[in-house]
């Protein structure tokens, strides 16, 4: 699999996080970075700059401490069994308002290390700058962090440092037999392949208003109305306007077809699904005047077969495409909208 260049997995994280396109990342924009671990670091370097301007955040942290003054609830057991009565002190549990709060930890987490791993000099210094500022924050075990966080008004300023961080740890991190990391020069298949499906999605929400861009279940078209155990059909893309729908799904593989015998065909199970999808909604409309299609739409590797079908299939147009990340942005634009204008 080629990878994409890395000033496109810029531009792909700022469709996908909105907060990129902000005043100031502006610079982050125009740099030139050697692998996406530079990339990362910046772009987190940056963010947590912004974020020390508003105020880390903070959450009330449970203390558990031995106090000669009461606060918060007396342990009595604990206190007995540690024998603090003796020296005139209690064991205490209080609710402390602290900057120890678990996003802070993945952030200081993560920030160290980026310090041990491949990026530059230059950066290392400026993300150890930016640990002056995490002195009463713990670290985490790196594989033990949970990344199921609700974000609320109060923390939402945290959601694509807490995603960069993301991507540093699981998609970039490997552990070498000398017990030292690097970071791979790109994300994982399967990191990529989410980042891509979210890139389009927020592509078409905002360059092609034209259209609603959605990322909508389909219904079943069930005779009797019982689904039990049926799965959820949940489209990658969906691109309405008024009766015309076209559903995508985004494709990032190291192969975008299969071989044998030297014959290339595509994945089977990507053509079923897709048409599964294209005939239930397909169904949906009824009566009705409507045009559903739909598109596997991969991203362009290095192989010499790089697909570009159009199939017509029970009345319905399925279309196989390739997106070259590797191209200049303008050229990965213009061919996004091309399928727009082509469809709608």
């Amino acid at each position: 699999m080629k990878g994409p260049l890395i000033q496109n997995i810029y531009y792909m994280l700022s469709y996908a996080f909105q907060v990129l396109n902000e005043q100031g990342y502006k610079d982050v924009a125009t740099e030139q970075f050697e692998n996406v671990a530079e990339l990362c670091a910046a772009i987190l370097g940056k963010g947590i700059s912004l974020q020390l301007k508003r105020g880390l955040g903070k959450e009330y942290i449970e203390k558990t401490e031995s106090l000669s003054s009461i606060r918060g609830k007396i342990d009595i057991s604990e206190s007995i069994k540690t024998q603090t009565i003796q020296k005139k002190q209690l064991i205490c549990s209080y609710d402390e308002f602290s900057v120890n709060s678990y996003l802070n930890r993945i952030i200081k987490t993560t920030v160290e290390l980026l310090i041990r791993s491949d990026i530059s000099k230059v950066r290392k210094k400026q993300l150890k700058k930016l640990l002056v500022f995490f002195g009463d924050v713990d670290t985490l075990d790196l594989h033990k962090i949970n990344w199921k966080i609700q974000f609320n008004r109060n923390n939402q300023t945290y959601r694509m440092l807490i995603a960069i961080c993301f991507l540093v740890i699981k998609g970039l991190l490997q552990t070498q037999s000398d017990g030292t990391t690097r970071l791979m020069d790109f994300l994982d298949e399967q990191r990529m392949c989410r980042l891509y499906e979210k890139f389009i999605l927020e592509y078409y929400n905002k360059e092609c208003p034209q259209v609603n861009a959605t990322a909508s279940q389909i219904p079943w078209a069930l005779d009797d109305g019982i689904g039990t155990m049926l799965p959820v059909m949940q489209s990658d893309i969906m691109l309405t306007q008024g009766n015309k729908v076209l559903i995508i799904d985004a494709k990032y593989y190291t192969h975008t077809t299969q071989a044998q015998f030297d014959v290339h065909t595509l994945h089977s199970a990507n053509l079923y699904q897709i048409f599964t999808y294209v005939k239930n909604k397909d169904t949906e409309f009824g009566e009705q005047p409507h045009t559903v299609s739909g598109m596997l739409l991969y991203a362009a590797t290095d192989e010499v077969i790089q697909p570009n079908n159009d199939y017509q299939m029970s009345g319905n147009r399925i279309s196989v495409k390739t997106l070259d990340l590797n191209k200049d942005f303008a050229e990965i634009k213009a061919q996004l909208n091309t399928i727009v204008d082509e469809f709608f």
